[in-house]
């Protein structure tokens, strides 16, 4: 073999290995997460646009539906009465009891001032298409954003409370706890900067309809939180007699 031939053959040998070990450096990409499923068409029929009184609310893009985030009856476990609205702002979730271990689950947003109640309480009454004005905090903090509208912004589709907002009080009077919609759809099942409790408006419309005035209203801690979703757990039973 030729001292020119030998040269060649372990360049060669050097490319190859090179070759190797680079391609054992390159890390293939993560497969990317699966879309969810396309909702049912009577999903997407719950949220479509709907007259209420002199406006439309508009419909949710289907590209923000899932069927989990859509409102559904689920199993519910609770010693609250039916009609009692608990929310979980930690999960995300606001759960209005039915009979039978039943709750209707409706998906939230929450706000900053949605942690900052926790307890019991009740709902002495609701608006639809309310009014709405920045907390002094918001115009503190933000009075760039907030200041144009310090004086309180009419009821309507860009009303940051959307298109009902339920009021909650306890025994120390108004709360300011507020379960409401939202002109913002995205925001839903995510956490904001501001505001409480917030819900799609064809959800609040749907909560609205069937809260009757005074029902008791229970947000959950941290702690707490899934509270409910899973039964209680089976009694042991309990022994009788003995030896003998």
């Amino acid at each position: 073999m030729t001292q020119l031939l030998r040269v060649f053959l372990a360049g060669t040998a050097l490319l190859a290995v090179a070759a190797c070990e680079t391609a054992s450096h390159v890390t293939e990409p993560p497969p990317a997460a699966p879309a969810p499923p396309p909702v049912r068409p009577e999903t997407a029929a719950m949220y479509d646009a709907q007259n209420d009184g002199d406006l439309t609310v508009p419909a949710i893009p289907k590209s923000l539906l899932t069927e989990d985030k859509a409102r559904q009856v689920v199993d519910y476990w609770t010693e609250e009465p039916v009609g009692t609205i608990i929310v979980d702002p930690h999960a995300r979730r606001l759960y209005h009891v039915q009979p039978d271990n039943k709750a209707m689950r409706y998906t939230v947003g929450v706000g900053a001032a949605g942690y900052g109640f926790t307890g019991e309480a009740h709902t002495p009454y609701q608006r639809d298409w309310p009014r709405w004005t920045p907390t002094d905090s918001m115009l503190a903090e933000n009075p760039e954003q907030y200041g144009p509208s310090a004086a309180g912004v009419e009821g309507g589709l860009s009303n940051p409370m959307g298109a009902r907002a339920l009021y909650i009080h306890n025994s120390g009077g108004d709360t300011f706890y507020r379960i409401h919609g939202t002109p913002d759809p995205q925001s839903i099942g995510t956490a904001s900067s501001a505001g409480c409790i917030r819900l799609f408006n064809q959800d609040i419309i749907h909560l609205a309809e069937n809260t009757r005035s005074m029902s008791k209203v229970v947000v959950l801690t941290q702690a707490q939180s899934g509270r409910g979703t899973t039964p209680p757990a089976a009694e042991m039973p309990t022994a009788t007699g003995g030896p003998t």
